[in-house]
């Protein structure tokens, strides 16, 4: 089964770091946050990739064109214009790589890739967010719904402490990041039977959030596999920050690969 990763977005909100190279090259540690959700399928064994490009794909070209130049020691001899790549860190990738289009909406990008997915179910997410979802779980239960999509569902604490407090204005009681509304939210990590593409409708402009997959859960056509462990996207640097830190600490729920 094909993965399909949106990573064509101008990343706005977090424009410290994506005036330069798109928000899927943003590091976490050493290596871009797209390579820390590619290591999560590939521990479940998913190694096939579709990349959606769009703002500054070239650096996504780049970088995985010249994979081991940037991940190994290198010898350059340049009397004889010859490369040797010393301890060269590998994976059992293959990474297609399209263009998909600087203003095109998400589902414009994901219709766009449809001649390489084929007639057959693939995964799909979102290049910005990591998470310790399993995979092999999330496979096998949307295997068994007979539903044309399934989402992963995740339930997001507040941003904020929350305080309770009395009628003579006392604080009675405090709670740092609380659950938040207690609504479920889309945290991509979708897989999708190939018939999801007939709900891609209106060209490049389709925002996949919308009419495909607001209709598609009008039909009855949708399941949800409900994450209860640890997911986060990248939206701002702080969000930057804080998963770097994660990463430096060696505390980082997302690692489920074993390097």
């Amino acid at each position: 089964m094909k993965v399909v990763l949106l990573a064509g977005g101008f990343g706005t909100r977090l424009s410290e770091e994506t005036k330069s190279i798109p928000k899927p090259m943003v590091k976490i540690g050493d290596m871009p946050i797209i390579w820390h959700i590619m290591k999560t399928y590939s521990h479940y064994g998913y190694n096939d990739f579709v990349v959606c490009l769009g703002y500054k794909g070239y650096a996504l070209k780049e970088w995985f064109s010249n994979y081991f130049v940037h991940t190994s020691d290198i010898t350059i001899d340049l009397s004889n214009n010859q490369l040797e790549v010393h301890n060269n860190r590998s994976e059992p990738w293959r990474v297609t790589l399209v263009e998909t289009g600087l203003h095109t909406m998400t589902g414009g990008r994901i219709k766009r890739v449809q001649k390489y997915i084929g007639n057959e179910p693939f995964m799909l997410t979102y290049g910005d967010g990591v998470s310790d979802v399993n995979i092999a779980e999330l496979v096998k239960q949307h295997n068994g719904s007979n539903k044309l999509l399934t989402v992963t569902a995740y339930k997001p604490q507040g941003k904020f402490g929350s305080l309770e407090i009395a009628d003579d204005g006392n604080v009675t009681a405090f709670t740092e990041k609380p659950a938040g509304d207690g609504m479920w939210i889309n945290a991509g990590f979708f897989v999708c039977q190939p018939e999801v593409f007939d709900f891609i409708k209106e060209g490049d402009q389709t925002i996949f959030e919308r009419n495909p997959l607001e209709t598609i859960a009008s039909q009855g056509l949708m399941n949800s596999f409900k994450h209860r462990g640890f997911w986060k996207p990248m939206d701002t640097l702080r969000d930057n920050t804080e998963l770097n830190e994660m990463w430096e600490k060696g505390k980082a729920p997302w690692k489920t690969w074993n390097e």
